[in-house]
């Protein structure tokens, strides 16, 4: 029992810090939750559970197949690109025009769990994440190959995801509660964090720094796990 709630919180913690930094999923959770309210960004973050569950389950059962799929990941750097641009564009864009209240990219028709789901879904730096992780596990003997340890440490992730998502939901209805005189300036912080996001983003891929880096090279991810989860490890036992 004891090692079944150690694998669920080492889920729950890799997940949890992992969606603390700033990145294009948790700010346009916030974002949401700041446009529209809470109940829309957590629909959304909702969303993003889907595919955070096939890619955790994906590096666990097949990290052959996923060390082989440049293209794919090629692919996805150069849409998830995209997709940060035209974020980065609708904020400034929101910020310019008096008329704009909001992200008109978040903000369209498009049902918040379905925008979710295919945002998330096409982040290609979530494989060499989740295939770091999944190495560093394997390696220190914390899961086995067996599916009781799977679906336990991926609850953990789930649940991890979303609570780190909702720090961004909530705090983003706080900023918006307390400067609601002064979206502009909100709308241009966000427009500059993604204009940021785009840069690095282009910067990996020009400097091979990317996901098809990562995942050709895993020893560069557990390198600076390991230390990370010897300390969870060691809390737990």
């Amino acid at each position: 029992m004891l090692n079944v709630f150690r694998i669920f919180l080492i889920g729950l913690f890799i997940a949890f810090v992992g969606m603390l930094p700033l990145g294009t999923q948790n700010v346009a959770a916030m974002q949401i939750a700041i446009d529209e309210g809470v109940q829309p960004a957590i629909l959304f973050a909702l969303g993003m559970l889907i595919p955070d569950v096939f890619y955790v389950l994906a590096t666990l059962l097949a990290m052959q197949w996923i060390q082989k799929q440049k293209g794919l990941f090629k692919a996805l750097e150069w849409i998830t690109l995209v997709i940060v641009v035209a974020l980065a564009i609708a904020n400034f864009y929101a910020a310019w025009q008096p008329a704009v209240h909001r992200n008109v990219l978040l903000s369209n028709g498009l049902p918040k769990f379905v925008l979710g789901f295919f945002m998330n879904g096409v982040n290609p730096m979530q494989i060499p994440f989740w295939f770091g992780w999944s190495t560093v596990l394997f390696t220190k003997k914390l899961l086995q190959p067996r599916w009781k340890d799977y679906i336990v440490y991926t609850t953990g992730v789930v649940i991890g995801t979303f609570g780190g998502t909702s720090v961004f939901i909530f705090g983003g209805r706080l900023i918006a509660d307390k400067i609601s005189n002064n979206q502009n300036i909100l709308y241009i912080a966000v427009g500059i964090v993604f204009s940021v996001t785009a840069l690095l983003q282009i910067w990996k891929m020009r400097k091979k720094k990317d996901a098809v880096d990562k995942v050709e090279h895993p020893e560069e991810i557990t390198s600076t796990f390991e230390g990370t989860i010897d300390n969870l490890n060691n809390q737990t036992t």
